[in-house]
């Protein structure tokens, strides 16, 4: 029989800046097993109720990353699973639990999405046919082509987008800088205190601090200082990318608890939101940061709504072209698209960034008395996903 997946609970990191942000030294297990521990105990439901832990991981050499947070969180029974689709895996590890939880197979799932890019390992590999290793080797998603270099997003998604869809780079650093705002009234009127976990960090001098506010976005952000930014490839004619119109590169982690309606309803938890339908679609490597226009209009027909009927959207702004891409081509009312901010200002804790976009749509909403959400996302390889949500005002 058919069931409603309904999320009940969820917690997040706030979100470092990689490298030398205050997450610089807290791997991707002891993350998820934060948020995996806060989401569950913010749900109120008993260890033993759970069914499984399925969280994104990308880039992060492999390990059942689920299954690790499973058992240092508590969950023993619960088996665990790592889940990559690169960019959109915090967004499939909802796809995943609702679907199960759709079907009737589990009632009581944890979903997330994790990303320490400051300690993510490096890979060695044999080149074939040889005795050489390769250093700091990635696996690929596609096969490299010079339109679509497997390691220089720059051009795969955030140039080729704006290209095919007519963006310019006015364009772009206008959108970043507005994302850089939002970002910060967000932060400054609280908007993000609910669905972060405070976390105490320790110091490399044996102290220990407080990390609860996303540290990424600039309040000195202008319009003229991006403009000031040289192009990331300037011996590309026109090349408008810069890092003032790029995501981040972040550490975090985010979990969700995912139930049946029935269950929540048995357990006397309020839904804070119901999953009603999602879309995942491939397109050309090439076209990556184009994925959203397609996974989109999908996961509205799936749930029977149209653009119109959407109170607020997340377009991860993995480049800022992608957001105005999708924007633009599928007619969204800007003012209701990444209202607290995105990739360019937030950061993108790649397999994390979907389980944020999720926890603060539904916050964000809950403020405004409820109503229909959709986050999308494009991810490496050629990949796009979005899903829609319904958010009931609280009672």
């Amino acid at each position: 029989m058919s069931r409603e997946a309904v999320i009940v609970a969820g917690a997040r990191t706030a979100i470092g800046t990689a490298f030398r942000g205050s997450l610089a030294d807290v791997d991707a297990m002891d993350l998820a097993t934060l948020t995996v521990a806060e989401a569950v105990r913010r749900s109120g439901i008993a260890p033993e109720e759970f069914d499984d832990v399925v969280l994104g991981e990308s880039l992060y050499g492999g390990g059942a990353i689920g299954r690790y947070a499973a058992i240092e969180a508590g969950l023993v029974n619960a088996p665990g699973l790592a889940h990559n689709r690169h960019c959109a895996s915090g967004l499939a590890t909802l796809q995943t639990a609702a679907a199960s939880i759709i079907a009737g197979m589990d009632r009581v799932v944890v979903a997330g999405g994790v990303q320490s890019s400051s300690t993510m390992p490096k890979v060695n590999r044999r080149v074939p046919g040889t005795e050489a290793w390769t250093e700091d080797w990635l696996a690929p998603s596609h096969r490299e082509t010079p339109d679509a270099p497997i390691r220089d997003m720059t051009i795969t998604v955030g140039w080729n987008t704006a290209v095919k869809a007519g963006i310019t780079r006015a364009e772009m650093d206008a959108w970043a800088v507005r994302s850089h705002e939002r970002a910060v009234a967000g932060i400054d009127a609280g908007s993000f205190a609910a669905e972060i976990v405070p976390i105490e960090v320790a110091r490399r001098d044996g102290t220990s601090f407080t990390f609860e506010v996303d540290e990424h976005p600039r309040r000195t952000s202008t319009l003229e200082k991006l403009a000031s930014l040289k192009p990331l490839h300037p011996e590309i004619e026109g090349f408008g990318i810069t890092a003032g119109n790029s995501a981040g590169v972040n550490d975090g982690a985010a979990a969700l608890v995912v139930t049946d309606r029935e269950f929540a309803e048995g357990a006397g938890l309020a839904p804070l939101a119901f999953v009603r339908s999602w879309a995942s679609v491939g397109v050309p490597p090439a076209e990556t940061g184009l994925a959203p226009i397609r996974a989109i209009p999908k996961a509205l027909d799936r749930a029977g709504l149209k653009v119109s009927d959407v109170d607020l959207w997340e377009v991860n702004e993995a480049f800022a072209s992608v957001a105005v891409a999708a924007t633009k081509a599928l007619g969204l009312p800007a003012d209701t698209v990444n209202v607290l901010g995105s990739g360019c200002s937030l950061g993108h804790p790649v397999a994390m960034t979907g389980t944020r976009m999720v926890l603060t749509l539904i916050h964000e909403l809950r403020r405004r008395g409820g109503g229909t959400a959709v986050a999308a996302m494009c991810a490496g390889g050629g990949m796009g996903t979005a899903l829609v949500l319904e958010v009931p005002a609280p009672s």
